[in-house]
């Protein structure tokens, strides 16, 4: 997977994307990323990519001549399975979302800064729209490296056991049962027997039960979806 990022802030990606699954992924060359500055494509002597809304409110939104001439010089060059706004008001990311995007071969992530990119970017260019949850944030970088986190580490071969993340939360709607490793005991505390008793049917049952306790008491959404 090719996964292309647009960001004024290119150095926030280092920490997220040069450590643990990202790195080792990008190593085994599962994900490719690139990296693009919309201040490169502003035509303004001073770079500047930015300026005040209409209407005069606070703040200042990311102006379209830059994003534009981005998007247009990449789609030019390839096909892009999808172009992603990180935004407040997008649709909430959630582990079927993710799993959907995992099936894309090449996307670009948009990332906005300030009060946001203008309006017009969005219904000409942008085919998905993506929150992370229902706060706000100083810009969309964060919230993309949460994003290729969770999409990164369910293409097929990067984490070392391929059953991983299928055993993940939501991933079959329900939250994770506890987990445990050695010492079976240890302060007094001990591993539930049956995770140790090798009866595979009745560990999977076990965990069963434990994942819809878990998921009633703390996400009763997910098993009322319609209720959410």
């Amino acid at each position: 997977m090719i996964i292309e990022i647009a960001t004024l802030f290119p150095e926030m990606f280092k920490g997220p994307f040069t450590e643990s699954i990202i790195k080792r992924a990008v190593e085994s060359q599962y994900v490719e990323f690139k990296f693009h500055n919309p201040r490169d494509f502003s035509t303004d002597k001073h770079k500047k990519v930015d300026d005040y809304p209409f209407g005069g409110e606070a703040g200042m939104v990311m102006t379209p001549q830059p994003l534009a001439d981005m998007i247009n010089h990449l789609t030019s060059k390839e096909a892009f399975d999808a172009i992603i706004f990180m935004t407040p008001d997008g649709a909430r990311l959630d582990q079927r979302m993710v799993n959907s995007f995992s099936h894309f071969n090449r996307i670009l992530i948009l990332n906005g800064h300030y009060k946001g990119i203008d309006q017009r970017i969005r219904d000409k260019y942008v085919t998905h729209e993506v929150s992370i949850g229902d706060y706000v944030i100083s810009g969309g970088e964060l919230a993309t490296a949460v994003f290729c986190d969770a999409l990164v580490r369910i293409i097929p071969g990067v984490l070392g056991d391929s059953s991983s993340a299928l055993t993940d939360s939501f991933q079959d709607g329900l939250l994770a049962p506890p987990v445990y490793t050695r010492p079976a005991s240890f302060r007094g505390m001990s591993v539930p027997e049956v995770l140790r008793s090798g009866n595979f049917g009745e560990i999977d049952q076990w965990k069963l039960e434990k994942a819809l306790e878990k998921t009633k008491i703390r996400r009763p959404d997910l098993l009322n979806p319609s209720k959410k």
